[in-house]
């Protein structure tokens, strides 16, 4: 079998460069560890893991001088190897010298630095799983933009990255400001809800939600930008909020503002939200990450709209503000998953509370069998600088470690200084190990599954789902083998772009499950997933013979490829 990255979506059966000795080396059925050489590096070998043979070690593996018609061991020829590494780098050459043992997914917020169709190429190439649409910046042009050259990469095969559309909210902000302001501590500072004022006076910035002057009480905490400035409320006097600097720092335009302990009384899905999420329903989107929810009715809303519409994607809840914690298992039961949004969540609550949360919301999610992404600041500090400090590091860890499904970039895919080298970091970090639940008699069977091919070093678990159910089932038990979902569209194989240890694939199901499993088979045969006496672990609910829910057949089969 040609080597298996683990970086779900990114799966193709480009073969590799190799030497005799290499080829030696990676005899036998997948499920061990080796190493392959970028094949822009030319008579240089660099150590890059990635899933091979049951006999493979950590060697060296250069590109060969000239093609030889040798074999592999597992049906590649070397001169085949040798053509391919010839070739120009590609998006799927790329992709496949990624690390091969991350299962967890990683999204990457678009920017200006990271809009163009190469640049996105080079996101996926490096690990992307999800690219996120950002509302709160750009116009829907720009935005159509950005998913057409998403597009455009996944049409060129190797990737199907999914497209996640996150609604700005109803954010409060400060104003524009003709020039930054330096703040200091005990500097008296005023904010205002007076829309008559040409010319502000000094240390005066408006604010753009006119309850704000409602929502405020003296001593209130007020933060800008979750806690890089923050200022005491010292009286409120008709539309203007009077407050004194406790940290200082320096005030520029368009600020997200928080109270400390309080969530803005505003609905959940703004005007603008509902134009957004009806540009996101015409591109055909896979995901939207709904902002400051606070109940779960707001969730409830938008999935009935969307069900009166036909749209299938998925609506995961941002959990953000104070409103939202306390129903936190009402609002992710009605949610389809999750994101851990820390920034405005850690100046809601206590800061020392945020990962006692995002422990908690994996936890419920992973017993409701739905995905969850831990986003903001994981590696903020790569916006400026070329490395992540070591306490990001560890926060990337324990994300994973924790059962996240995904973690997300923001300002460091979108418009930080090294993008490419910051998702390189959260990609060479999020290896996750298998985490399991407690046992649960609805998910016997998926558990089984997960058991049956980690116990016999599988070369994949392959999952034939409809709906994409049986796939969160399976992925919620964390099994240590890749796992291939098929499903009948292009849509569905989308939306499971975003659950951990899942790649997926479309073919056309049978009423004859043998024609399904035949046809399963050569796809990963001609994807270079699996080589003939490999182990595959085969589970699912199809359904046969065009019948309704009586016909449902659930299967555990163990099957080696002819």
């Amino acid at each position: 079998m040609v080597a298996f990255a683990g970086l779900a979506p990114v799966l193709g059966g480009r073969p590799r460069a190799a030497t005799a000795a290499a080829a030696a080396a990676s005899k036998g059925s997948a499920g061990a560890w080796g190493v392959t050489a970028r094949p822009a590096s030319a008579g240089r070998a660099t150590a890059i893991p990635t899933r091979r043979s049951a006999a493979a070690h950590w060697t060296a593996v250069a590109t060969p001088p000239a093609p030889s018609s040798t074999s592999t061991g597992n049906g590649v020829g070397v001169a085949a190897a040798a053509a391919a590494a010839a070739q120009a780098s590609t998006l799927e050459d790329d992709a496949w010298l990624r690390t091969g043992s991350r299962q967890s997914k990683i999204v990457c917020t678009i920017g200006p630095k990271t809009s163009d169709v190469e640049s996105i190429a080079a996101l996926a190439a490096a690990g992307m799983n999800v690219a996120r649409l950002n509302m709160s910046h750009g116009t829907h042009e720009w935005h159509a933009g950005v998913i057409a050259n998403v597009r455009t990469v996944n049409a060129r095969g190797g990737v199907n990255i999914g497209l996640l559309l996150d609604t700005k909210g109803p954010e409060v902000r400060s104003g524009d400001l003709k020039a930054p302001i330096e703040v200091e501590r005990g500097q008296a500072f005023t904010w205002t809800v007076r829309r008559d004022l040409t010319d502000l006076p000094p240390f005066t910035t408006d604010v753009s939600y006119d309850d704000f002057v409602k929502d405020v009480h003296v001593g209130d905490t007020l933060l800008v930008d979750g806690g890089m400035c923050s200022f005491l409320v010292t009286s409120v006097d008709g539309p203007d909020v009077l407050t004194e600097c406790i940290d200082g720092g320096t005030l520029t335009s368009r600020r997200h503002l928080n109270v400390r302990g309080k969530s803005a009384s505003l609905p959940a899905i703004t005007d603008k939200d509902w134009e957004d999420i009806r540009f996101g329903m015409e591109q055909g989107v896979d995901f939207y990450a709904l902002s400051f929810v606070k109940h779960e009715n707001d969730v409830a809303e938008l999935k009935a709209h969307m069900l009166d519409a036909g749209v299938q994607a998925l609506v995961l809840s941002k959990i953000e503000s104070a409103d939202a914690v306390g129903r936190l298992p009402q609002i992710l039961a009605a949610s389809d998953g999750a994101m851990v949004a820390r920034g405005d969540l850690g100046a809601e609550i206590p800061v020392e509370d945020v990962p006692l949360v995002q422990d908690e919301i994996v936890r419920l999610n992973r017993l409701l069998r739905k995905p969850t992404i831990v986003a903001t600041h994981m590696l903020e500090s790569m916006i400026s600088y070329p490395t992540p400090t070591r306490a990001e590091v560890t926060d990337i860890t324990e994300a994973v470690k924790q059962g996240a499904d995904a973690t997300m970039l923001s300002g460091e895919t979108a418009n930080g200084a090294y993008p490419l080298r910051a998702l390189g970091v959260m990609n060479t970090v999020a290896e996750a190990d298998a985490v399991r639940d407690a046992g649960d008699g609805r998910v016997d069977l998926a558990f089984a599954a997960s058991t049956l091919a980690t116990r016999l070093d599988a070369t994949a678990l392959v999952v034939f789902t409809r709906v994409g159910n049986y796939a969160r089932l399976v992925s919620s038990t964390r099994p240590r083998c890749p796992i291939i979902a098929l499903c009948p569209d292009a849509a569905l194989m989308r939306r499971m772009s975003l659950l951990w240890g899942v790649s997926a694939f479309v073919i056309d199901f049978s009423d004859d499950p043998e024609v399904t499993i035949s046809r399963a088979m050569d796809l990963l045969r001609r994807r270079g997933l699996a080589a003939s006496k490999d182990t595959l672990v085969i589970c699912s609910d199809m359904l046969v013979d065009g019948g309704g829910d009586a016909d449902a057949v659930n299967t555990l089969q163990v099957r080696r490829m002819q």
